[in-house]
């Protein structure tokens, strides 16, 4: 499945009809398109949503460094659109990518491994690559 770029006048009326909300934001959540598997929660403004629709790599809004995040533009791990979903309310995104590699900072596949058990927050995954070799730390 190959994503196909909406022209600039479709891409910006489509961006007109998000909810983002008083910071100009809108929830995003990426999907691994083939296989259902949640990756991560991040944040996107309207010009992360327009790149990622223009270019079909995922881009995200960092409140941390309070600009673009290009995912894996650091560490590689890219994440390639295959679709994107709004919401009901059109107040969220759901981003179907094919992710390369990992997609936690953590150097898990998922950044949603602590699990919620009667134990109590059990994490269970392991990296599969270590976050120093991710962003060249160590």
């Amino acid at each position: 499945m190959s994503y196909t770029t909406p022209d600039t006048a479709i891409r910006s009326a489509m961006i007109d009809r998000v909810k983002f909300n008083a910071d100009g934001l809108i929830t995003a959540i990426a999907q691994q398109h083939d296989t259902g598997e949640i990756l991560m929660l991040a944040w996107m403004n309207a010009a992360a949503l327009d790149e990622t629709l223009r270019t079909g790599r995922v881009c995200y809004y960092s409140r941390s460094r309070g600009g673009l995040w290009r995912k894996g533009e650091t560490s590689g791990q890219v994440q390639h659109l295959v679709d994107a979903r709004l919401d009901c309310d059109r107040d969220a995104v759901l981003l179907l990518v094919d992710q390369t590699g990992v997609a936690c900072h953590t150097g898990r596949r998922s950044c949603f491994y602590n699990a919620l058990r009667p134990e109590g927050i059990v994490e269970i995954t392991q990296p599969d690559v270590a976050a120093e070799t991710l962003y060249g730390k160590g």
